[in-house]
């Protein structure tokens, strides 16, 4: 699946943002100079031990709380699924990139609560060196998600 194709063909406007490569989406939110919590990254998770997987959507500034998505999703032993197995899900990406649309690799798609506070997000394409915007809204209604409060707490220090 191309991102762009994809979008176009569901009738979502959008933007897409070239920016020079960028392997984390910390580092595409200082690229394109918007704070890291407005920049969704996009993680793969493996479900029961590899029976399912899951793409998660969370601001790039914070981390997965595997007991919380496994309480999500009722029980489910969760792990950080490998590059090799985002690249199995998703060969027509660039190594490593993993668009948000989970429904479209036959994945279920969650995202953080926190996600839906904004009216746009933005998100790695099928590149390191693509950027999409959107609105939020356009994207929970092609997509669907699980929304569900999942980012690790922070630590006071």
């Amino acid at each position: 699946m191309k991102v762009a194709d994809f979008l176009r063909d569901q009738k979502i406007e959008f933007d897409v943002i070239p920016h020079g490569d960028t392997y984390d989406a910390q580092r595409m939110a200082q690229s394109l100079h918007v704070s890291g919590r407005e920049v969704a990254k996009t993680v793969l998770l493996r479900a029961d031990h590899g029976y399912s997987y899951v793409v998660a959507v969370l601001p790039a500034n914070e981390t997965v709380d595997f007991e919380r998505v496994s309480k999500a999703l009722g029980g489910s032993q969760i792990d950080l699924a490998t590059e090799v197995e985002i690249n199995q899900h998703c060969p027509e990406c660039e190594m490593g990139a993993l668009p948000p649309f989970g429904s479209q690799y036959d994945m279920k798609t969650m995202v953080d609560q926190s996600l839906t506070e904004d009216e746009y997000i933005f998100f790695e394409g099928d590149t390191h060196h693509e950027a999409i915007r959107m609105k939020f809204e356009d994207f929970r209604r092609i997509e669907q998600p699980l929304v569900s409060s999942f980012v690790a707490e922070r630590q006071l220090q």
